[in-house]
């Protein structure tokens, strides 16, 4: 098992531990899906590799959202599938503890303090999590002090919200971890210490997040894959620091073709 070096002695990253197979793969096979007369998507394929982190992009009502609830089996599919590949073995049926989720707006018990929280996850998941630490060290690791460790959750602010979320997500190491536009409500700091968590988990996660915001998708991005009339279209690294990369996105975006389901060579 491995382990990652920090800056931080108590980071949540020194808590965690991580092991998975070499090569897995979260698979977005044809699928379709539609609400009503409205097609979200139209035969959409990809393949998100571990080791990588993508940046979804797409315009709103594009559907971003109800991918990552197809992903997390909240929202169901017209058809195709989507499965876990793991050391050739597909994994359809996968628990919902494989997929992390941080949603845009936290989803907390309001009636909860942070610790009992935790400490409840940790219950309740304790044949998920390795090496279980204190409850106190778990939120510690993510800046939440030790003054407000006992307050309810309801009256945290939304990025201390995101904080406590984005920790139970993290615990039990998820094989993909779905982030729905994070970070915009952490400040700078908070900011910078989860973009380092997120860069560490890569190496045992599939990660995809979700973001109108092309700057982070070019800091943080391994590739940026585009959601647009329905389909999924990848933009490899080599082409996300070119100076033309956001104006190619833009354009992209605008075009009323529908996109081909590959990557721009």
């Amino acid at each position: 098992m491995l382990t990652f070096p920090f800056k931080k002695t108590n980071s949540l990253v020194n808590l965690l531990y991580y092991e998975r197979g070499e090569e897995m793969e979260l698979v977005i096979d044809n699928i379709t899906k539609k609400f009503g007369e409205k097609l979200i998507f139209d035969r959409a394929s990809f393949q998100f590799e571990k080791g990588k982190i993508y940046g979804l992009l797409g315009r709103n009502g594009a559907g971003k959202t109800t991918l990552f609830n197809c992903i997390s089996q909240n929202v169901s599919l017209d058809d195709g599938r989507i499965y876990l590949n793991d050391k050739d073995e597909q994994i359809q049926n996968y628990d919902n503890t494989d997929i992390g989720f941080v949603y845009t707006t936290p989803h907390l018990p309001a009636f909860m303090t942070a610790y009992e929280f935790v400490r409840f996850f940790v219950d309740i998941n304790r044949e998920k999590i390795k090496d279980i630490q204190r409850t106190e060290d778990y939120l510690l690791s993510v800046g939440i002090d030790k003054e407000d460790h006992h307050r309810l959750l309801k009256d945290f602010s939304h990025g201390m919200q995101n904080k406590v979320q984005m920790l139970v997500s993290l615990m039990v190491q998820p094989p993909v971890l779905l982030l729905d536009e994070p970070l915009t409500s952490f400040d700078v700091v908070a900011a910078h210490e989860m973009k380092e968590m997120i860069i560490h988990m890569k190496s045992a996660s599939v990660i995809i997040f979700s973001t109108h915001i092309l700057q982070l998708a070019q800091d943080l991005c391994d590739e940026v894959v585009l959601l647009h009339h329905g389909k999924l279209r990848g933009i490899p690294a080599n082409r996300i620091h070119d100076q033309d990369f956001e104006r190619e996105v833009v354009q992209l975006l605008l075009d009323k073709e529908e996109l081909v389901d590959e990557s721009i060579s």
